[in-house]
């Protein structure tokens, strides 16, 4: 857990301190807090001293070999490899404020740190944020990597806020699977439903539901109706609501090591029920790289590191890549490549991985650019998309719109404003409305360039709520 520590290092405290076994030191890290030693890996001092977020942000915080109140950034162990023994997933917690998601993943990494197949990661560490800590929400998405006997998953903690669904999607992008967290107590509420629409719109086939919070429920008619909606609510979103695997249990029972029938024995089938039920996904290997960025930091004397999902292709450690977006277009050289705090010697599609890259600023990316196979995709500012406009009932627009609407897009990891009109040709463009229900073809307007291909897809937000979903259809140069 990152914890503020204000007391400064005395030399006798320093000196005890030193004298303890190196898994139990703590160090004093400006802004960043203690942090235990994780290797004697030397590093490097950092270029500026902001608090990490996203990918990763406690697998490359290292602390210095000597106490020091600087903050330091390793990057990974020379020493360890990312082992491909097992086929990797990525699937990530999803849900409605408060129905216990963050829970939930400390749960998992609990029962599989007691079989062997993970470090348990407590909920403090998941949500490390002040504001998180402050408000008791998770704010951005929190990754944990854990083990089964047959899978290596990457897990994302998704937030469920509504105030924070950007960085939900954004998280949501990067899964192959998702466990859909509901509360016993509350039922399907209005996140439930819009987390939904978004894991189908960015390409979830399959999902699993544990069902939070069943220790607080006394009428067992009650859980029946939880899983009679949540099927039923499976169905409206076109998954497979009869035969999807539905786990009733209390993940804080299972994190706090009472009640096994309802804790931690539900996580363990949670748990083979995402085994079973979530099928891996076909990696596209065979496609020119791309991985959209999510968070970018800087090691000083290294380069700037960018973090992501590999999309699709393979990237080898010394490979030149283009990075694309937001204003951006240069190239540079991959100088190292890691995964979960352990070097790889490529990255490949399905892969969250960390990219080392040559003489790039910080300043010079930011979420929402690619990192690309060199020449292999443009930035675009116009194209034309197929555009369904959500009803009120899903969660959309109550009034239809019209021409020069401008609603947020988000593309990958990208947010931009766009500006939306009807194709040339259309007679009484300016008139013409479109109604919530409609399939419409219309051209999009970008006020920022996005590296976007035919048969990319996005969804339209405004005013807190997702209004849309489209595919590109046509690009214009």
């Amino acid at each position: 857990m990152l914890r503020i520590q204000l007391a400064s290092f005395k030399a006798g405290a320093r000196r005890a301190n030193l004298s303890k076994p190196a898994s139990s030191r703590t160090f004093t890290v400006a802004r960043h807090g203690v942090l235990p030693t994780r290797s004697l890996l030397a590093t490097t001092l950092p270029s500026r001293a902001t608090p990490l977020r996203g990918l990763y942000a406690l697998k490359y915080l290292s602390p210095p070999l000597v106490p020091s109140a600087v903050p330091v950034r390793g990057y990974a162990e020379a020493s360890t490899k990312f082992s491909r023994a097992k086929p990797h997933m990525n699937i990530g917690t999803i849900g409605h404020v408060d129905h216990g998601k963050t829970t939930l993943t400390a749960a998992i990494t609990k029962v599989l740190s007691n079989l062997g197949g993970a470090k348990f990661t407590n909920y403090a560490e998941i949500d490390k944020a002040p504001e998180e800590k402050a408000r008791g929400i998770t704010i951005n998405s929190a990754h944990v990597e854990y083990e089964t006997d047959s899978r290596h998953y990457g897990h994302i903690d998704c937030p469920g806020h509504a105030d924070y669904i950007k960085n939900m999607i954004t998280g949501a992008a990067q899964m192959d699977g998702a466990i859909i967290v509901v509360s016993a107590t509350d039922g399907q509420m209005p996140q439930t439903r819009e987390h939904l629409l978004l894991a189908r719109q960015v390409g979830i086939k399959r999902l699993v539901v544990f069902v939070n919070k069943v220790d607080q429920i006394s009428d067992p008619e009650m859980l029946e109706l939880v899983d009679m909606e949540m099927r039923e609510l499976l169905s409206t979103y076109n998954f497979d609501g009869d035969n999807t695997p539905i786990v009733m249990g209390s993940a804080l029972a299972a994190l706090e090591g009472r009640n096994p029938e309802t804790g931690e024995q539900k996580i363990v089938e949670l748990i083979k029920a995402c085994d079973d039920w979530l099928e891996l996904p076909a990696r596209d290997l065979e496609k020119p790289f791309l991985m959209p960025v999510e968070d970018v930091f800087s090691i000083s004397g290294r380069g700037t590191v960018a973090t992501g999902r590999v999309e699709r292709g393979i990237a080898t450690k010394g490979a030149e890549v283009e990075v694309v977006g937001l204003g951006a277009h240069f190239k540079t050289t991959l100088t190292g490549i890691e995964m979960f705090h352990k070097e790889l010697d490529r990255g490949e599609a399905g892969d969250n991985m960390g990219a080392l890259l040559r003489g790039v600023k910080r300043e010079q990316m930011k979420r929402g650019q690619v990192i690309i196979a060199p020449g292999s995709m443009k930035p675009i500012t116009k194209f034309q998309a197929q555009i369904y406009v959500l009803t009120k009932d899903e969660g959309g627009r109550f009034n239809p719109f019209m021409a020069h609407y401008r609603p947020q897009l988000f593309l990958r990891t990208a947010d931009v404003t766009v500006g939306l009109t009807w194709p040339e040709g259309t007679t009484d463009a300016e008139e013409k409305m479109v109604m919530p229900g409609d399939n419409v073809e219309m051209v999009c307007d970008l006020v920022h360039d996005v590296a976007a291909e035919v048969g990319s897809r996005f969804t339209l937000r405004e005013g807190g709520k997702t209004i849309g979903t489209g595919i590109v259809t046509k690009v214009f140069e």
